[in-house]
C-alpha cells in the first residue's frame, strides 16, 4: 500500500469527519441545554441540502446556496421548535423520541411532496473544481480540502461563541441550571429557540456542503444522524469540544478501516475472504470504538462528570 493512498485516505477521514462534526455539534448542543432527543436532526440536514440543490439550479451560485441552506435549516429549527419541541421539555424521553421520529416523517414526505422522489445534484463550484497538488507531489481534490477547512473554520467559530460571547454564557449556564439563569432574566424560550435554529443550520450546512460530492435525496439525513450519535456518545454529551474530537476519531476509523482491515485479513487467508471479512469488520469499527470509550469512560471522553 503506497505512502500517497494513505495520506490521501486519512485527508478523505478528515472531511467526513468535519462533516460528521457540523451534525453533531448542534445534536450535542440541542441535548446539553434543552436535555432534548432530537431524531429529526437529520431532516434538517436533509432540508439544508434541498435548499442549496434547488437555489444553485435557480442561480448558478453556490455561494448563494449555501447561504439558502442556512437560512432554510434554521428557519424550519426554529418553526419546529416553537410549535413542537417547547411542548417535549417537560415530558420524558420516550415521548421526546416519538414526537421527532414523527418529524422526521413529516419532512420526508414534505420534502418528497415538493421535490419529487428523484434524486437532485448539486455541481462543484468552478473555483473549487480539480485536484490541487499538496507537498509531495499529492494530487487531492480541492472541494474537499475546502470541506475540512470550512469544518475548521466552523469549529473555531463555535468554540468562541461558547466561550466568548454573552450567549455562549447564556448557552453554558443553562446546561447547568436553567431555572436560575431564567430567575436572572435570561428569556428561556427565546434562547432555546436560538440553540435550536444554530443546530439546524450547522446540520443544513452539511448537507447543502456534502450535497456536491453525493446525490441530494428524500432520507439521506438518518444514516449521517446514526453516526452524529455515535459521535456525541464518544466524545461526551454536551461537549463541542468532545463532538469535534470524536467526530475525528469516528471519520478516520471509518474511512482507515474500510482499508486497512481487508489488507490485515489478507495476510493470513485468501483474498477474497479477507475482503468479506475485513470489510464486515471495517464496518463495525466505529461501533466497536464507542465500545471501548465507554468500557474506559462511560459519559465520554470529554463527558460532565470526567
Amino acid at each position: 500500500m503506497s505512502t500517497v493512498l494513505i495520506i490521501e485516505q486519512i485527508l478523505n477521514g478528515l472531511q467526513f469527519g468535519v462533516m460528521l462534526f457540523l451534525m453533531a455539534a448542534g445534536l450535542t448542543l440541542i441535548f446539553g441545554v434543552m436535555g432534548l432527543i432530537n431524531l429529526a436532526h437529520g431532516s434538517f440536514y436533509m432540508i439544508g441540502a434541498f435548499a442549496a440543490a434547488a437555489v444553485a439550479a435557480l442561480t448558478g451560485s453556490f455561494v448563494l446556496a449555501l447561504v439558502a441552506a442556512l437560512i432554510a435549516a434554521a428557519l424550519a429549527g426554529a418553526l419546529v421548535e416553537m410549535t413542537v419541541i417547547r411542548r417535549l421539555y417537560a415530558t420524558d424521553h420516550l415521548d421526546q423520541v416519538l414526537a421527532t421520529f414523527a418529524l422526521i416523517l413529516v419532512f420526508s414526505e414534505g420534502t418528497r411532496w415538493i421535490f419529487g422522489s428523484f434524486p437532485l445534484f448539486l455541481d462543484i463550484p468552478e473555483f473549487l473544481s480539480g485536484p490541487i497538488t499538496l507537498p509531495g507531489g499529492i494530487a487531492y481534490p480541492l472541494y474537499r480540502l475546502a470541506l475540512i477547512i470550512v469544518g475548521l473554520l466552523v469549529a473555531v467559530f463555535l468554540w468562541a461563541l461558547i466561550e466568548k460571547t454573552r450567549l455562549g454564557i447564556q448557552i453554558r449556564a443553562g446546561e447547568n441550571d436553567r431555572e436560575m439563569i431564567a430567575a436572572l432574566g435570561v428569556d428561556i424560550s427565546r434562547l432555546y429557540t436560538m440553540v435550536f435554529a444554530l443546530g439546524a443550520a450547522l446540520a443544513g450546512l452539511a448537507g447543502a456542503l456534502v450535497g456536491a460530492i453525493q446525490s441530494v435525496q428524500v432520507g439521506m439525513g438518518e444514516p449521517v444522524l446514526i453516526l452524529a450519535f455515535v459521535v456525541i456518545v464518544i466524545g461526551g454529551i454536551g461537549s463541542i469540544k468532545g463532538a469535534f474530537i470524536g467526530a475525528l476519531l469516528v471519520g478516520l476509523t471509518d474511512t482507515l478501516g474500510g482499508i486497512f482491515l481487508p489488507e490485515v485479513f489478507k495476510l493470513f487467508m485468501e483474498h477474497s475472504a479477507a475482503t468479506t471479512i475485513g470489510s464486515s469488520l471495517a464496518s463495525m469499527a466505529i461501533y466497536i470504538l464507542m465500545s471501548a470509550v465507554l468500557i474506559l469512560r462511560p459519559t465520554g471522553l470529554f463527558g460532565a462528570s470526567q
